[in-house]
């Protein structure tokens, strides 16, 4: 338990540490002095008859849920799908991956565990790891930080235009829960009243024979649903490639407003997938609003397509878990669950 600061006090990303505003207009700037690149996910290189695509991105603050509980095994996979994902949100088709590990004290049984993920996120993503960097830092770095980037190619068909046209359908996949964005709210609001070591509510960790009874998340503590990873979205190339796919959103850092990177329309979210019990309880513990929350998590839905009609209903049909969760119309904003963000 912390005393960060009172159990009612309403709670926002901005107020645990994190300005969207300001990282959006810091990264302004950083374009702005090394010049524009193409992509929007990516950073895209014509090499002849395919595009080169490049992404990179780190784990952020899921790192210390991880050092909390002692257990660093599964954040290689939040890497990798974090960087991953960005290129097929592009149509790009992830190939290799290079990370890079700074700690503050080398540790073997650490960057063994680091590793062990990093290759089940690799063998998810269906790509190669083909080297890294591990940088010993003292005077830098407290604990360790985990980064990568990751390479992919596409030819110029296969590349998604990157706007969505009025009369699109939005089809939608799900998350496997909070993925690796918002954790520094997250973490404020679990923390008020908790420890990552207390048992998530509403799940049971058995009765010490054996026995344990299931309740939707396994009896895993807060910690460890938190740490839950990241979905990798490699299954959605090939359905996505085989029709008029406009654009995609990968829903990271800045919730559902992440839509608006499909170009200037209005996206009417109708039948979003529900969200995972962890998002009502970091609501309910952090006093966090309902326009807060989607602006800040991906509520249950990790990654969103635009598509005509018809396609949307071959790509359903392709992929068990998609569903058409709403439509493109002229106009500007996202509406989700009553809320105009």
């Amino acid at each position: 338990m912390t005393d960060e600061g009172p159990a009612d006090e309403e709670l926002t990303y901005a107020r645990a540490g994190v300005d969207i505003d300001e990282s959006e207009a810091a990264t302004a700037a950083l374009l702005g002095a090394v010049g524009e690149f193409e992509g929007d996910y990516a950073g895209l290189i014509d090499i002849g008859d395919r595009y080169l695509a490049l992404a990179t991105d780190g784990v952020g603050t899921k790192l210390l849920v991880a050092e909390a509980l002692g257990d660093y095994s599964t954040i290689g996979i939040d890497c990798i799908a974090m960087n991953a994902n960005d290129l097929i949100a592009t149509g790009v088709t992830p190939v290799a991956f290079v990370d890079y590990l700074a700690v503050e004290t080398p540790d073997d049984e650490t960057a063994e565990r680091v590793g062990r993920g990093l290759a089940e996120g690799a063998d998810r993503a269906g790509i190669s790891l083909v080297g890294g960097e591990t940088a010993v830092m003292p005077e830098v770095i407290r604990g360790l930080d985990l980064a990568g980037a990751c390479v992919g190619l596409a030819t110029e068909a296969e590349l998604f235009d990157g706007r969505a046209e009025a009369g699109d359908r939005l089809v939608g996949v799900p998350s496997s829960g909070i993925h690796s964005n918002g954790l520094t709210l997250a973490r404020e609001a679990v923390t008020r009243e908790h420890s990552y070591a207390d048992p998530f509510p509403g799940e049971e960790r058995g009765d010490g024979d054996g026995d344990r009874e299931e309740s939707g998340t396994g009896g895993r503590t807060i910690g460890e649903v938190l740490l839950e990873p990241t979905r990798i979205y490699r299954e959605l190339l090939e359905p996505l490639h085989a029709v008029e796919t406009h654009a995609a959103a990968h829903i990271t850092g800045g919730g559902w407003t992440n839509l608006r990177r499909m170009g200037e329309h209005r996206y009417v979210v109708s039948e979003p997938f529900e969200p995972q019990p962890v998002f009502g309880f970091v609501q309910a513990e952090g006093n966090v609003s309902d326009e807060e929350m989607h602006r800040t998590f991906n509520m249950g839905t990790g990654f969103v397509a635009a598509m005509p009609e018809a396609d949307a209903e071959r790509v359903t049909d392709a992929v068990g878990d998609a569903r058409v969760v709403g439509r493109v119309e002229s106009g500007d904003g996202v509406s989700i669950r009553g809320l105009e963000l």
